[in-house]
């Protein structure tokens, strides 16, 4: 008898920490939103490392699509290492650490909350010294993840991320789409991916494309095949492959 890894018992997991984190944190997000929406800023900044960097991604297209605001990704040495000031007054900085504990994450939340920004912090540990860091905290509700690969932390930093978007825009759609998504991802879950395995079975190297808030998934499939099956990943636009990438496409190349 086969034994589920711990990775895809978390995954496995997903649909219900969706709905938990919708059922305990909207209040948290829709308070979020309405400081957002009273600040009316020029433009959003993101503020992560890794999965969470993905999630942020993700936030940018749904924040321009939705909201029609501008979102840079700041690097969080420049806070901690280069100790450059920036001008975020005005502005709504979200910065997204499941752990939120990483030291450059904690520092830029720390510098952009002392310089006026609106701070909103996504972890999935509500007592973490970046909770302390920020003047709002949205908790992901996940729960323990104890596999090397993030899989449902991931998940819900960008559903809380498009969570926060839909509240700030007042869109109704949006809400309702977000609130069928357990039901959705508990059919992604359990889904038969095998014709995946097939394809990549023989595989050194693989290109993950995506274009808009697809990108940020792409970006995600890429770590996650580095991290769980050692095979060399790069994610592109699907727009940018064709301006060089391309050329080292052959017959067979995933």
């Amino acid at each position: 008898m086969s034994t589920a890894s711990q990775m895809l018992k978390e995954i496995r997991e997903i649909p219900e920490a969706v709905a938990r984190l919708l059922d305990r944190s909207g209040a948290a997000i829709a308070t979020a939103a309405a400081e957002a929406r009273a600040l009316s800023p020029a433009f959003v900044a993101t503020v992560a490392r890794g999965s969470s960097d993905h999630a942020a991604t993700y936030l940018k297209y749904a924040c321009e699509l939705t909201l029609g605001l501008p979102v840079a990704s700041i690097g969080p040495s420049v806070a901690s290492i280069y100790h450059a000031p920036l001008r975020l007054a005005g502005g709504v900085c979200v910065v997204i650490s499941q752990s939120g504990k990483s030291p450059d994450i904690v520092e830029m939340a720390r510098a952009a909350t002392a310089d006026g920004a609106l701070t909103v912090a996504l972890t999935n540990d509500p007592a973490s010294p970046l909770a302390g860091a920020a003047g709002r905290v949205i908790d992901i509700a996940a729960g323990p993840e104890l596999s090397v690969a993030a899989t449902k932390t991931f998940v819900t930093s960008a559903v809380a991320a498009l969570a926060l978007v839909a509240e700030w825009a007042g869109d109704a759609p949006l809400l309702a789409g977000i609130h069928a998504l357990p039901g959705a991802l508990g059919r992604a879950a359990r889904a038969d991916w095998g014709a995946l395995t097939d394809r990549l079975a023989a595989a050194e190297s693989v290109f993950t494309l995506g274009r808009g808030p697809g990108f940020a998934m792409s970006g995600e499939a890429a770590l996650k095949l580095k991290e769980t099956c050692r095979i060399h990943a790069e994610t592109y636009s699907s727009a940018e492959v064709l301006h060089g990438p391309v050329s080292i496409v052959g017959q067979g190349f995933p």
